[in-house]
């Protein structure tokens, strides 16, 4: 057994618009980069052990990784398979229009042109296969929302309902482990 702790990004300037952001790359808000900060120097002072920090490599998740290494002195690396699902013509619309909600249940649907639940699901249960593996490393993965839902449908058993609704907020810390 050993632990994964997982991160969403710092506030962005599309979470503060309600719009999703999907692989479009909305940066951190001043919030956001406080955030971040605040993150880091919580882990720093928590006792929590973690031997290295995966991130998304779009902005909002490597800026709010970043302070959080530099906070902490921790290694950081990009994974691309950490980067936010691309929700097509979702992009830039509202996170709570009723159209997306019912999308989010379709676990095979596109999006006209992005990547279905299904896909994201792959490549981040992968991943996480991986990790699990590597039982010498205790990982931080920061990430975004849509990949929360999907780590956390990796621990837990979830309806497609709960799994559309799950959500966490900006910097919230999460420990799972693995067994």
């Amino acid at each position: 057994m050993h632990n994964l702790y997982f991160t969403r990004h710092g506030e962005t300037v599309w979470n503060v618009e309600n719009k999703i952001c999907g692989m479009t790359d909305s940066p951190l808000t001043a919030r956001g980069r406080a955030q971040a900060a605040a993150l880091g120097a919580h882990v720093r002072d928590s006792g929590v052990h973690i031997d290295e920090i995966l991130y998304s490599p779009l902005s909002r998740a490597a800026d709010t990784a970043l302070a959080i290494a530099e906070a902490t002195g921790i290694p950081a690396r990009p994974e691309p398979r950490l980067r936010e699902q691309c929700f097509g013509r979702y992009e830039g619309t509202p996170r709570d229009g009723a159209e997306f909600k019912v999308s989010k249940t379709h676990f095979a649907d596109r999006y006209s042109g992005g990547e279905s639940m299904l896909q994201l699901a792959q490549r981040i249960y992968d991943l996480l296969d991986e990790l699990r593996a590597d039982e010498s490393k205790t990982y931080l993965l920061v990430a975004h929302n849509g990949i929360a839902r999907v780590v956390r449908s990796y621990f837990y058993d979830m309806t497609n309902e709960e799994y559309a609704a799950f959500g966490i907020r900006n910097c919230e810390f999460v420990e799972y482990t693995f067994e």
